[in-house]
């Protein structure tokens, strides 16, 4: 870094622009950071130079150099609106940290460092955003219990300000967190009250994309799939709209959707459609393969498809819980059809009929007989199952106890007859 500072004008700011190489221009707008010069005009350019030098560091990857530049600015922080601070720090350096690839511990601790700042030097504005910020990262890293005690007293205090865009941010990020610790009540109650709180003000798209695609995932929970597939749609169109990169996982899940509910035919139309079409990917492929196996019921494919694209479908827990489930209902499904016409039938022949090891079909159809799917028993000395046919109910057992059921009722009613005429 230069020891020299440069003047804090526009062509400054042109000169850093025209560098041939980015540490070039990293090295002027350091420069430009070191001017002396109060000024409201040198304000605004060392504003914009910040700025600009954030996304140039988020470029070439220098983490620690953003890191050790939020503390070098502390002393120009003073000189400007608290408004504008809270703006540079979160729109400018941790934003700018947030785009360098596996920097979670570093955004971490620069939180931490910001939040302990803001409060010495009582920016409360500034501290709850971090604060909101320092949460998300911490449910990310799986320290919920962390970031529940970080939130619970944050609520608190942002209610009492009645700060609603904050509280749709942080009743949303309570809702998420609810969902990670599977506690659905709170969950949709942490959402309702993001709804509530978002119908009172302008909530930007972005963040009402969020909630949709929230609202999207807990109905999908309670199976409420034709729900889902509307706050997924409705989520997608809001990302799509910005090229957020939520979008692909919006369309993913409107295609979970529609395989759930038993219309994977529909999944091929999705995904050839113009907006569909640019958002091909493993993701896609990796729905559209599940899509295929479901339509051809065939557990061969959805195994296929599973391992094919494990990163895509066990990896992401939404989809990996939903599947786990049509799985094992379409596996139940295509074993009833199976034993269907046997008395007895060896487990082996069965296994090699469905295409699945045979150890695997038998721990199912236990499985089965202990829920009660049918009636019958593993001979597992013989390797065979046996299926009993259904015991039919004889309909003379309830008809008669219904008969003496009345029958009493008459008795009861005569005594209480006799008792009044005697008395």
């Amino acid at each position: 870094m230069a020891s020299s500072y440069l003047p804090a004008t526009t062509d400054s700011l042109a000169q850093a622009s025209e560098a041939t190489t980015p540490s070039e221009a990293i090295s002027i707008l350091y420069r430009i950071l070191e001017n002396p010069s109060s000024s409201s005009e040198a304000l605004r350019i060392k504003e914009q130079a910040i700025f600009n030098l954030s996304d140039l560091l988020s470029q070439e990857k220098r983490a620690e150099d953003l890191q050790k530049l939020l503390v070098q600015l502390r002393p120009f922080f003073s000189l400007i609106p608290k408004a504008k601070t809270a703006k540079i720090v979160n729109k400018g350096i941790v934003d700018a940290v947030a785009k360098i690839p596996g920097t979670s511990d570093l955004q971490i601790t620069l939180c931490k460092d910001i939040v302990q700042w803001a409060r010495s030097e009582k920016r409360t504005f500034l501290r709850q955003r971090v604060e909101a910020k320092l949460a998300a990262l911490l449910m990310e890293n799986k320290e919920y219990s962390e970031a529940l005690a970080l939130l619970s007293g944050l609520i608190k205090e942002v209610r009492r300000l009645d700060d609603k865009l904050l509280l749709v941010e942080i009743d949303l990020l309570e809702s998420q967190l609810h969902f990670s610790l599977r506690n659905l009540p709170k969950a949709k109650a942490a959402l309702t009250a993001a709804r509530t709180a978002a119908n009172a003000i302008y909530v930007p798209p972005a963040q009402q994309g969020a909630i949709d695609l929230q609202s999207g995932i807990l109905h999908a929970e309670e199976k409420d799939y034709k729900t889902a597939y509307s706050y997924f749609y409705e989520a997608f169109e809001a990302f799509n709209a910005l090229e957020n990169p939520q979008a692909l996982y919006s369309l993913k899940y409107m295609l979970l959707c529609k395989i759930m509910v038993s219309q994977a035919d529909d999944v091929a139309g999705i995904i050839s459609t113009k907006v569909g079409l640019n958002y091909q990917g493993p993701e896609v492929d990796a729905m559209k393969a599940v899509a295929d196996a479901h339509s051809k019921r065939s557990l061969k494919l959805f195994e296929t498809a599973l391992r094919n694209f494990k990163a895509q479908l066990d990896e992401d827990p939404i989809v990996h819980r939903h599947l786990s489930s049509l799985y094992d209902t379409l596996m139940e499904q295509n074993l009833c059809r199976l034993i269907e016409p046997f008395s007895r039938v060896e487990i082996a022949h069965i296994a090699e009929l469905i295409e699945l090891p045979a150890d695997h079909v038998e721990k199912k159809l236990s499985q089965m007989i202990l829920d009660k799917k049918f009636a019958g028993t593993l001979d597992q000395g013989a390797g065979c199952l046996v299926i009993f046919e259904d015991p039919k109910q004889d309909a003379i057992y309830p008809a008669t106890l219904e008969t003496i059921s009345n029958m009493g009722k008459v008795v009861d009613s005569l005594f209480v007859r006799s008792s009044k005429i005697v008395a």
